[in-house]
């Protein structure tokens, strides 16, 4: 291991559920891996394309890291590429990271899943079980595709419900977004239309955007943004950032070579400061500090809040 890169091998593959595999990745020399936060990815080298997964294992010196992927068909990150690995493979990733930690000064944790989306939530059970933490689980998911059902009912038992369709699960949201307890806390990950839902339900319930946490899965999740110019002080130069077009493709084509990895708000390679203007965060890198200092942005993500952005580039 050498800074933030980590060098891994494959000790095993399980088909946790429909279409999602499990990889179990540990040091070649079998020492226990670098600690992490609850609700961390990490960035896999996926052939030459970085992309970010949520870590389902023991966070504490752990023996191994381990993730849950999903077999997107025809979709742009690397799950087709994870899901060809076999024990004894190499694999290379970034040490990990979390935009999507437990709030150390909740009272209770409401833990909301979709699908695949569960991944995360099973690390938050995991950090809940080992500090004594206040839980509640709502996972919805369709009929065979759920994957750690087991995990989460032994980690979270009469804590945990499951629901097969949107209808019952939307229904019972409400009942128990109403009912929670002052210094709970939500986080929900799944499908962006779902965490949509989550976050108007959480609003109209009245709940101040402080306590409620989401996470998304990377660029497929995000709208096209608006339209906006970046003016780069240095030379002077304005270039214009189309609705659809990312901040760091708008650079690339005026010839900057920004040094990028997973393209999708995750490894942090592609930071690029701001000297004025409020960036719209988007990323899943910064923390929520580095965020409101608005000095720094993802540009392979995020973008403007409001029609202009400066960077000293």
């Amino acid at each position: 291991m050498t800074g933030t890169q980590i060098e891994l091998v494959v000790a095993a593959v399980e088909e946790s559920a429909h279409a999602v595999r499990t990889v179990r990745l540990v040091a070649p020399d079998g020492a226990p891996l670098p600690s992490f936060v609850p609700g961390s990815h990490l960035v896999v080298d996926c052939g030459g394309r970085s992309n970010a997964y949520s870590l389902v294992g023991e966070s504490i010196a752990p023996a191994e890291y381990a993730i849950s992927v999903l077999l997107v068909e025809d979709g742009s990150g690397g799950s087709a590429w994870v899901h060809g690995l076999a024990a004894g493979d190499r694999v290379s990733a970034l040490r990990p990271r979390s935009a999507f930690a437990p709030i150390a000064s909740a009272t209770r944790h409401l833990l909301v899943a979709g699908g695949i989306g569960v991944t995360p939530v099973v690390s938050h059970l995991r950090a809940a079980r080992h500090w004594g933490r206040d839980v509640q689980v709502l996972y919805v998911f369709r009929e065979g595709h759920g994957a750690h059902v087991d995990d989460v009912k032994e980690l979270a038992g009469d804590a945990a419900e499951f629901f097969g369709d949107r209808v019952g699960f939307t229904e019972r949201l409400r009942t128990v977004l109403a009912e929670q307890p002052l210094g709970t806390h939500v986080y929900v990950c799944g499908p962006g239309a779902m965490i949509d839902d989550v976050l108007e339900a959480a609003t109209e319930a009245g709940w101040p955007a402080s306590r409620v946490h989401s996470e998304r899965f990377g660029l497929d999740a995000l709208d096209p943004g608006e339209p906006f110019r970046v003016t780069l002080t240095e030379t002077g130069t304005d270039v214009e950032v189309p609705s659809g077009t990312s901040l760091l493709e708008a650079l690339e084509g005026v010839g900057l070579d920004v040094p990028n990895l997973c393209r999708q708000g995750v490894c942090g390679e592609c930071r690029i400061p701001v000297s004025a203007g409020t960036p719209l965060h988007r990323d899943l890198y910064l923390t929520d500090e580095e965020k409101q200092a608005c000095d720094a942005i993802m540009p392979c993500v995020s973008r403007a809040d409001g029609p202009t952005l400066e960077v000293p580039l």
